[in-house]
């Protein structure tokens, strides 16, 4: 691959509509994913995510603009951008009755160039190696999503595209499913496209995220930004006597900003300024029981954005 086109989002949605009847269901949506990242995709039930996989993929027609796969439209050269995508859109389907060695084998027969040696390093890939000649109705869920993943890359795609993975994982599976995607993007340098409602695990699989609502985006966002949305932090101080603290921090400075909430102190502060208030309140004779950081998380700013109580 050229150095120019390395440097290209692998891919690119440009002004993307799809309409169905009158009924508008995507919504000149337009956003880059980078290449070697995890890429969330967030939004409400029935804010688009699944249709836009789906046009994605080749599932569904484009009714307006263009999808732009490592630099080919999908519109008007299928073949050569379709080349660049490997995909599960729900579930993994396999031959329970074979082995999951067999599955990549009959999988594999149905793409031109794909060696044995491929196959061995897609199963080392995913872990598979200790049970990879076990037939396929002895997997757990997990297994089954790995060894799905598996036959995705098989034709050494540059993206990655999974609707809604971790469905019916539990803990352990879901963790699992984490550190192999960052282990794809480490040592196979390509992106992964991940569709899920689990917004703590996207929070710790994904390095950014593309929030949608009613078929339109909302924002693109570093998961470290995040983050660092807020320049203070909200910090809750457990004290006692706390009419005591109070009066104190409205001596101390009348720009001080906080509130009483239940028992505790919450002031918003500069991450240097909390050992300063600790050392203050200790000095006036007021105890200090506990200190903790109460800043919105990836879900509670998520929500604020799309003002929804419903992730999927």
């Amino acid at each position: 691959m050229k150095t120019a086109d390395a440097a290209l989002p692998i891919v690119q949605m440009e002004q993307v509509c799809k309409k169905i009847g009158a009924k508008t269901i995507i919504d000149k949506l337009s956003f880059e994913v980078p290449r070697g990242e995890v890429f969330g995709f967030l939004g409400p039930n029935g804010a688009g995510k699944t249709t836009t996989i789906r046009m994605m993929v080749g599932l569904m027609s484009i009714t307006e603009g263009d999808i732009r796969i490592g630099g080919h439209s999908i519109r008007t050269h299928f073949e050569e951008a379709i080349r660049h995508i490997g995909a599960i859109v729900e579930n993994p389907e396999m031959y329970k009755f074979l082995s999951g060695y067999h599955n990549l084998v009959h999988y594999a027969r149905m793409i031109p160039g794909i060696s044995a040696q491929r196959i061995e390093e897609v199963i080392k890939l995913v872990g598979m190696e200790n049970r990879i000649h076990d037939k396929v109705k002895t997997y757990s869920l997990g297994m089954r999503q790995r060894l799905g993943i598996a036959q995705a890359l098989l034709h050494k795609p540059s993206v990655l595209i999974l609707d809604e993975p971790t469905n019916g994982l539990d803990p352990a599976g879901i963790r699992e499913l984490r550190d192999h995607l960052r282990k794809l993007t480490r040592e196979e340098g390509i992106s992964v496209i991940v569709s899920s409602h689990l917004l703590s695990e996207m929070e710790l699989m994904c390095d950014r995220v593309a929030i949608i609502q009613n078929g339109s985006l909302v924002d693109v966002r570093l998961i470290k930004d995040f983050r660092q949305a807020d320049d203070k932090l909200q910090v809750v101080f457990d004290l006692e006597p706390l009419d005591a603290a109070r009066n104190l921090v409205k001596e101390v400075s009348l720009e001080a900003v906080y509130e009483l909430r239940g028992e505790t102190l919450v002031m918003t502060l500069d991450r240097t300024e909390v050992a300063a208030w600790n050392k203050r309140f200790v000095e006036a004779g007021i105890n200090v029981f506990g200190i903790r950081t109460a800043n919105k998380s990836l879900e509670d700013q998520f929500l604020e954005m799309t003002g929804s109580d419903q992730i999927a």
